[in-house]
């Protein structure tokens, strides 16, 4: 099972996590490269996944870049990129999840799987059902997101989930 951690700026430890993406839509690039380097020394075994900036995560030397949905192809940055780089994208719908696959993305976020416990949404819970269809859906590692807790998060692998992914889950360790 992959264990996605998504942090800011303001995270305290990094506990349980496979995955790191860091996300912060406010830094600059200067910024964000410092944060993301911070992330690379505190947790060395992690793969570090930057958010949106490619630009960074080139420069960090960071395991891979996530993208949200509707983002230029996965597959229209693979020359940028060294060997074994992960791209992946944020999908709400079963139609994202397939865009994304066939437009070359290694593995996808799906949600909300149920109501965000971090922050509020527009869109409607997924449910369990739902994250089994893209599951279904998909020959790349689908991870659940939204609402993940520890008393949901072995129900979202019994659906096939190749992991889960969030927020507030790794808060509070």
């Amino acid at each position: 099972m992959i264990r996605c951690a998504i942090l800011d700026r303001y995270f305290q430890k990094i506990e349980g996590a496979d995955w790191v993406q860091v996300r912060d839509k406010q830094l600059g690039g200067r910024e964000l490269l410092a944060l993301v380097q911070r992330v690379m020394r505190e947790a060395p075994a992690a793969k570090i996944l930057v958010n949106s900036r490619m630009d960074v995560a080139l420069a960090a030397g960071a395991a891979g870049l996530h993208l949200p949905a509707g983002s230029i192809a996965p597959s229209r940055w693979r020359a940028l990129v060294p060997p074994g780089f992960l791209i992946g994208v944020s999908c709400h719908t079963l139609d994202e999840v397939r865009l994304a696959e066939s437009e070359g993305a290694d593995y996808v976020l799906f949600g909300p799987v149920f109501a965000p416990v971090s922050k509020t949404s527009d869109l409607a819970p997924r449910g369990l059902e739902g994250l089994g269809q893209a599951v279904q859906s998909a020959k790349i590692p689908v991870l659940a997101l939204g609402g993940i807790t520890r008393e949901n998060a072995a129900a979202c692998i019994a659906t096939g989930a190749a992991g889960i992914a969030g927020i507030s889950f790794f808060q509070n360790c």
